[in-house]
């Protein structure tokens, strides 16, 4: 019964390790029936299917038919009404036989005069009004709804930037992703090689059996860490295909990046004028800049008057027998003399607006300079943890590889033996994440200075 829990234990560790290597196994089947997925079709892929793509399409058709429709005020209004009346009302009844061309001597006899008979009128008007001075209220409509187009296409432009940055940030943590399930593939395949050589020297009498169940126990761990790895591997690749707009369920099989790295060239200075001179969404908020102090001056011209050309074409009739019709041309003058001050507080909302979106600007201009700041320092400091992190990868391995020997030739502790193993890991973490740090900190430069493209690598 002594050796009963050493069996036992021994029974679930290769229970543990028949399970992990199946496991293994199947996922790398798995991972080798998977199509292959780069950088490029994926950035291409989200550029077609993004919603957000489509959803600045329709903004720029949008800004583009408030053109058009601007312009249409300098065309003339065409309308036609038709309507129908019967009245005994005494003024309207002989007006409308007057213009249905009716009025008779019998009309003017003042019984009839004034206790006319029902009269019917079918009235047919087409009339017509044209600006011929508005005090620049359409010249203005029209200069809001370009800049307003403009506007539209330079928030397109900034959102095709920033899906091209969605898509490598998602395609770099889904390859970390998967790059960190493979290390703990290979950290488990080199703890089984070290628990074989722990058993082999247990059952020689070299080790306690502690040496045995720490062995296992640390398998168990990388286990687990495995599940949570590939979990992981599941979720960056649902972030992948949402930066690319497809479904959710879609696995690939990634190709890794270009392992060559350097660091931002030129000053941070030099990143943040560039940035201050290409970013469209700060060009936008320029635009709209622009359109505020059209505002104003629009506010402005109310003051003013307005002159229009108008006239009607009319057809009366009682009963479609007879038919008679009429036309009008004339000019319209209209100028306002007082309206409750509505004018005066235009022009202060205007004012304000115009000042409110000057403010946003400086703001925005802020921003982009911690923003850019921020992104060249962290790829500097990326650059420089991937040199120290490959190295710390190699010294590791040696050291595992001197620590192992030694444990078999019983210099070192099992302890020794597992914290080597364990540093190693950790080592091999820190150049993942390196790695990964550069990527993100480099889209993130390139897109605070508006120097995105599809050819991101």
């Amino acid at each position: 019964m002594k050796g009963s829990p050493l069996r036992i234990v021994l029974v679930v560790c290769a229970c543990v390790f028949s399970w992990g290597i199946i496991e293994g196994e199947s996922a790398a089947g798995e991972a080798s029936g998977l199509p292959p997925l780069t950088l490029e079709k994926a950035i291409k892929t989200g550029l077609e299917k993004n919603p957000r793509m489509s959803a600045s399409q329709f903004q720029i058709d949008a800004s583009a038919a408030r053109i058009s429709q601007a312009l249409s005020g300098l065309y003339p209004r065409i309308d036609f009404n038709q309507s129908f009346a019967r009245t005994t009302n005494p003024a309207q009844a002989f007006s409308i036989k007057l213009n249905q061309e009716q009025i008779t001597l019998q009309d003017f006899d003042p019984a009839r005069l004034n206790d006319p008979s029902p009269t019917n009128n079918f009235a047919s008007i087409f009339s017509l009004s044209m600006p011929l001075f508005d005090a620049g209220q359409i010249r203005t409509g029209v200069n809001q709804a370009k800049l307003g187009h403009e506007s539209a296409t330079l928030s397109a432009d900034r959102t095709r930037q920033e899906v091209i940055t969605s898509v490598v940030v998602a395609y770099a943590g889904a390859l970390t992703a998967q790059d960190h399930l493979k290390d703990i593939h290979q950290t488990l395949e080199t703890a089984r090689a070290n628990d074989k050589m722990i058993r082999s020297r247990y059952e020689n009498g070299l080790v306690v059996k502690s040496d045995l169940l720490r062995a296992g126990v640390r398998i168990a761990g990388l286990e687990q860490e495995r599940l949570n790895a590939q979990s992981q591997v599941d979720v960056a690749m649902a972030v992948l295909n949402a930066a690319m707009g497809v479904e959710m369920d879609h696995m690939y099989q990634l190709v890794p990046l270009d392992k060559r790295r350097s660091l931002p060239l030129g000053s941070v200075e030099e990143w943040l004028q560039k940035a201050l001179d290409h970013r469209p969404d700060l060009k936008r908020l320029k635009s709209q800049e622009m359109i505020a102090e059209e505002e104003v001056k629009k506010a402005k011209m109310a003051y003013l008057p307005r002159l229009h050309l108008v006239g009607s074409y009319e057809m009366d009739t009682e009963d479609f027998s007879r038919t008679a019709n009429n036309y009008t041309v004339g000019l319209l003058l209209r100028f306002n003399l007082f309206n409750g001050f509505e004018n005066e507080w235009k022009v202060q909302e205007a004012a304000a607006n115009l000042q409110q979106v000057k403010a946003v600007i400086k703001q925005f201009e802020q921003g982009i300079e911690v923003e850019t700041k921020r992104a060249f320092l962290q790829a500097q400091s990326a650059f420089e943890r991937i040199r120290v992190a490959e190295a710390a990868v190699g010294q590791a391995e040696e050291s595992l590889r001197i620590v192992r020997n030694r444990y078999e030739n019983g210099l070192f502790t099992i302890v020794d033996l597992l914290d080597t193993e364990t540093a190693l890991q950790q080592a091999r973490s820190h150049y993942l994440r390196s790695n990964y740090d550069y990527t993100v900190a480099m889209a993130q430069l390139y897109l605070a200075v508006s120097a995105v493209d599809e050819n991101f690598q």
